[in-house]
């Protein structure tokens, strides 16, 4: 086992900022997690799981959704728990194939929206071809549950290597569409701003896109979707993972007109606003054209792998960023 070198005399209780998928949620994995339980992999989205008894592998995910609100442009937490869970299998290339529920249900929660959550999470796995095949409900007393959280664990079936470790200098970046949707539906909700057309959440399943990849697989180096902390801190991940640097054109990325301006409205850069339908492909330099062409009319090449370490972001002029991971809470409960 591990030593223990989370320092618990600088923060001795959990707070909102460790739920924010950046640098404290990584604390939190590397110094207690990883420590007490050794076997868990935790550089990736799901983990490759040997089944000693019988022949094959089997990929592994599981994920807690507790976004707020419950119903939001373009998804809910029960379509939303389920894609998100596909997503970080497909990311490891499996394909999405059994999925269990965890229902954990505030006291006083209307029957009828709870049965429309359920229909969503059906017509949600349906549609990546997945079966919700077993699960769990448990209530808790009014005010202590607000509303609905839910856990998916997932299993797939691998069809081709995902893993940060395959990335090498040289490959190419590839995004797979605009990005701070999500983030910026949730956060126009909240503020109950009046949009002349409200932003959807990018909330959708990426096993189509992964596996129009399968025969370029062989070029095919890291897949990793953006979530909380959004594009930015994704990238932070894949290089400290990885060991590499990874260097990106900001014009390149592609950000709606309707995002750009709520995101100037509060303050936020949409490189670290959350996103729930979009991912990154690493891949083989002279390869992003194939692999472009494969992920759809959308994607766009963004930059490149290089020696060294960390993520910089150039401008048309002649500025950079360096970008990390997300330090602090930026929007809780997002997801």
């Amino acid at each position: 086992m591990a030593e223990c070198r989370f320092p618990f005399a600088k923060y001795p209780i959990v707070t909102l900022a460790h739920g924010a998928g950046g640098r404290f949620t990584q604390q939190l994995i590397d110094d207690i997690f990883s420590a007490a339980l050794p076997h868990a992999q935790v550089r990736h989205d799901g983990a490759l799981v040997e089944l000693t008894d019988r022949s094959g592998t089997v990929v592994m995910s599981t994920d807690s959704y507790v976004v707020k609100p419950l119903f939001f442009p373009g998804g809910d937490i029960a379509s939303l728990a389920v894609t998100g869970t596909c997503n970080d299998l497909a990311m490891c290339g499996a394909q999405p194939k059994a999925l269990s529920c965890g229902w954990i249900i505030e006291e006083g929660f209307p029957t009828r929206k709870l049965y429309d959550l359920a229909r969503s999470m059906a017509a949600a796995a349906v549609e990546v071809g997945a079966d919700v095949v077993t699960g769990d409900t448990k209530v808790v007393e009014k005010q202590h549950g607000d509303g609905v959280y839910l856990n998916v664990t997932g299993i797939g079936m691998p069809r081709f290597a995902s893993h940060p470790d395959r990335i090498r200098a040289g490959a190419a970046v590839l995004l797979s569409g605009d990005v701070g949707r999500h983030g910026c539906a949730i956060l126009t909700q909240r503020e109950d701003l009046q949009l002349q057309e409200p932003i959807l959440s990018d909330c959708a399943h990426l096993w189509p896109q992964v596996q129009r990849l399968q025969p370029l697989a062989a070029s095919v180096h890291c897949l990793r979707d953006l979530t909380r902390g959004g594009l930015a801190t994704a990238l932070a991940e894949l290089s400290e993972a990885s060991a590499t640097a990874i260097v990106i054109d900001r014009e390149r990325v592609p950000v709606s007109d309707a995002v750009a301006s709520v995101c100037e409205l509060f303050g936020l850069d949409p490189l670290y606003v959350a996103n729930e339908g979009r991912m990154v492909v690493i891949c083989e330099d002279g390869a992003e054209e194939m692999v472009r062409a494969a992920m759809g009319a959308d994607a766009v090449c963004i930059g490149r792998v290089e020696s060294g370490r960390g993520v910089v972001a150039n401008s048309a002029f002649g500025g950079s960023q360096v970008l990390d991971r997300l330090s602090g809470e930026q929007l809780p409960r997002i997801c």
